[in-house]
């Protein structure tokens, strides 16, 4: 398996303003969501089997009624990589199924 390249800063941005919500922090691209405490949980098992299937795991954030989710592809040296993106379209997309806002 090949190492994903990192991607330029402005293709970086040119991806951001194509997934409003998500943001950038350093390395790594972020978003959080509200909901019960709970649901928030089930989120993130929803995620993390999404992750395992794609074989691109975030890091999450769970705190009262919030859950974080951030995203940097290790294999390139803790850079934001096309896989990150991907990745933020299935939370996204997860997200909404279960109901969770957008903070």
């Amino acid at each position: 398996m090949s190492t994903p390249e990192p991607l330029a800063d402005d293709q970086i941005a040119e991806h951001l303003a194509a997934l409003p919500g998500w943001e950038r922090d350093g390395d790594a691209i972020t978003r959080t969501f509200k909901h019960s405490y709970h649901e928030t949980v089930h989120l993130a098992m929803y995620v993390a089997a999404k992750a395992r299937e794609v074989g691109h795991h975030p890091d999450i954030h769970i705190t009262w009624q919030r859950i974080r989710f951030a995203i940097t592809t290790h294999d390139a040296g803790h850079r934001i990589t096309e896989a990150d993106f991907a990745l933020a379209r299935h939370i996204d997309a997860i997200a909404v199924g279960h109901g969770a806002e957008p903070v």
